[in-house]
C-alpha cells in the first residue's frame, strides 16, 4: 500500500513550495496562523507555517503534528524524540522500533532495532551507552535528565541515532530537542563565532549568499550590513 502524508491536501503534497501548490498552501498557513491552538512560534506567523507544510510533506505527517513537535532549541530547529519515534512507526517501511536494554547504572546500554518491510532485514541501531553519555558530557549538565530518567532517555538517543542512520529524510539532518540540549553551549558560542567570521571574510555577494543558511536571528543585522556593503 502506498503510504501518504496524513492529511495534507492533494494540492500541496507535492511541495507546498511548487508553483501548483503554492498558493493553496499560502490559504492554509493563513487559515491555520489564526488559530489559537497551534504553538506560539507559529501563530499569526505565516512564513512558519509554511516552512512546517513544507516539513509535513516530506516526512508524511500532517501539519499539526510538525508544528506541535517542532521546536527551537540554542536557535535551532529540533523534533522531539517522541515524534521521530512516531515518525518512524508511521512512515510504513519498518516494522514498530524496538529497544534493546541491557545492564544498569553506569553498565546502561541501549540500541533501536525493526525489521524493514520489504526486505524483512533486521536493522540494528548504535549502541548507546551510560559511559558514552558520560563522556559527551550528558550526565554532567545543570538539570539533566539523564540523571533522573536514564533509560527513557537512552532510549530516545538510541532512536535519534537509528533515524540518522536508517531514515535520513525524516531526521532531515536535524537533532532531537533532547540532543540539541545536551550541545555543550561553547561548541554553539564556536559555531556562531566561526558563522560570523564567514560573514565578515566575504568578499563577494555570492560568497556571502552561499553562507545564509547559517545565519542565525542574532546575526541577521551583521549578515545584512554585510551584503550592504558588497553591493
Amino acid at each position: 500500500m502506498e503510504n501518504k502524508p496524513a492529511v495534507l491536501e492533494q494540492g500541496i503534497q507535492d511541495s507546498a513550495f511548487s508553483l501548483p501548490g503554492f498558493e493553496h498552501a499560502q490559504r492554509v498557513a493563513k487559515m491555520l496562523s489564526t488559530s489559537s491552538l497551534i504553538p506560539k512560534d507559529f501563530q499569526g506567523n505565516i512564513q512558519n507555517i509554511m516552512i512546517a507544510l513544507e516539513m509535513a510533506n516530506r516526512v508524511g505527517a500532517s501539519p499539526l503534528a510538525v508544528m506541535q513537535n517542532l521546536y527551537i532549541v540554542h536557535g535551532k530547529p529540533s523534533w522531539s524524540s517522541t515524534f521521530i519515534i512516531a515518525a518512524l512507526n508511521a512512515c510504513g517501511r519498518f516494522s514498530p522500533v524496538r529497544f534493546e536494554v541491557s545492564g544498569e547504572g553506569e553498565s546502561l546500554t541501549c540500541f533501536a532495532w525493526c525489521y524493514e518491510n520489504q526486505t524483512k532485514e533486521k536493522l540494528v541501531g548504535p549502541t548507546v551507552t551510560m559511559k558514552m553519555a558520560k563522556a559527551e558530557g550528558w550526565v554532567d549538565k545543570n538539570g539533566s535528565k539523564w540523571k533522573t530518567m536514564p533509560e527513557l532517555m537512552i532510549r530516545y538517543r538510541a532512536a535519534a541515532f537509528f533515524g540518522r542512520l536508517y531514515a535520513p529524510d525524516i531526521m532531515m539532518g536535524m537533532h532531537t530537542m533532547e540532543e540539541t540540549i545536551d550541545i555543550k553551549p561553547e561548541v554553539i558560542d564556536k559555531e556562531l563565532e566561526r558563522v560570523e567570521l564567514m560573514i565578515k571574510d566575504a568578499q563577494t555577494v555570492e560568497a556571502l549568499e552561499k553562507i545564509r543558511p547559517h545565519v542565525k536571528e542574532s546575526q541577521l543585522e551583521l549578515f545584512n550590513q554585510r551584503l550592504n556593503e558588497l553591493r
